[in-house]
């Protein structure tokens, strides 16, 4: 099987090869004078079983992907592996002549089969006209978390929405795990803490599968540390982290960031490529 990287996921393709005992086909990519995006693939895949691994948080890697996929048309098979798929979350209509957006992008994806990490929505799955598969990197969190040995350590959801993944991530492992929840005292003021653990004396993880500009948790740790944990640390699969959500988060008082290679970012300290490895395996 042919491993090729997007101009997005050189790293995690690279490593994902490594793991299948191959090497990554080389790759150009550059832009014309005009802006426009020029790639080419520097190998021979004709009548090849071929994998795409590209992430697509902007308009250019979607316009990569696109590409890409057309230069493997003569490929015996194509999969494509999408890590981080933008425009996941524009999932419904909310106002009248708004585009589904993540329905549009889906179809345009013109492969043998699909697979997504950690998708936001998974509806968004049926939208693709091939078969497509959402891979889940909460064991891969968790496992990574227990190596850090803290004490009695418990895992935080920044909201209910998300319990579920930090149920997993503790799957196995013997964590305590929680949500937290809003409270509304006046007009203007709301509390936040863990619903049914009390953190003092604790390490906290917070974890989600993506964080964005940090906001929400930024508000979260400055409450937890006021709540009396010792240290609070942040996980998540996608590490989008845009414009100054490092600076807020630091400052806020986290102790440090963990999030996995779906996004190529300095805080991408753990790699799905053993999980999306063994999905391609699966294949043979």
């Amino acid at each position: 099987m042919k491993i090729v990287g997007g101009p997005a996921s050189q790293l995690l393709a690279s490593r994902t090869a490594r793991a299948l005992g191959t090497e990554p086909v080389l790759c150009e990519f550059n832009r014309f004078p005009d802006g426009e995006l020029y790639l080419r693939i520097a190998d021979e895949i004709k009548n090849e079983s071929v994998t795409l691994i590209q992430s697509t948080p902007t308009d250019s890697d979607f316009v990569s992907l696109l590409q890409l996929i057309d230069a493997c048309n003569e490929a015996k098979e194509l999969n494509v592996v999408i890590p981080y798929m933008g425009y996941s979350r524009q999932d419904k209509r909310f106002k009248p002549g708004e585009p589904i957006s993540a329905r549009a992008a889906a179809r345009c994806i013109n492969a043998d089969r699909v697979f997504t990490v950690n998708i936001h929505e998974k509806s968004v799955l049926g939208y693709f006209p091939c078969p497509a598969k959402n891979l889940d990197a909460a064991k891969l969190l968790g496992e990574y978390i227990a190596g850090f040995g803290l004490e009695s350590p418990i895992l935080v959801a920044p909201d209910e929405g998300a319990e579920g993944l930090v149920k997993k991530v503790s799957s196995g492992l013997g964590f305590d795990y929680d949500h937290l929840q809003k409270t509304r005292l006046s007009g203007d003021t709301v509390t936040i803490k863990t619903k049914n653990i009390d953190v003092t004396g604790r390490h906290v993880v917070l974890v989600d599968d993506m964080i964005a500009t940090g906001g929400t948790m930024t508000e979260s740790i400055k409450m937890l540390k006021d709540q009396g944990a010792v240290d609070v640390y942040l996980a998540c699969v996608h590490p989008v982290l845009a414009r100054n959500a490092v600076l807020r988060l630091f400052n806020a008082g986290v102790k440090d960031i963990i999030a996995t290679d779906t996004l190529e970012k300095s805080e991408s300290i753990l790699s799905v490529a053993p999980l999306i490895a063994d999905a391609l395996k699966d294949l043979q």
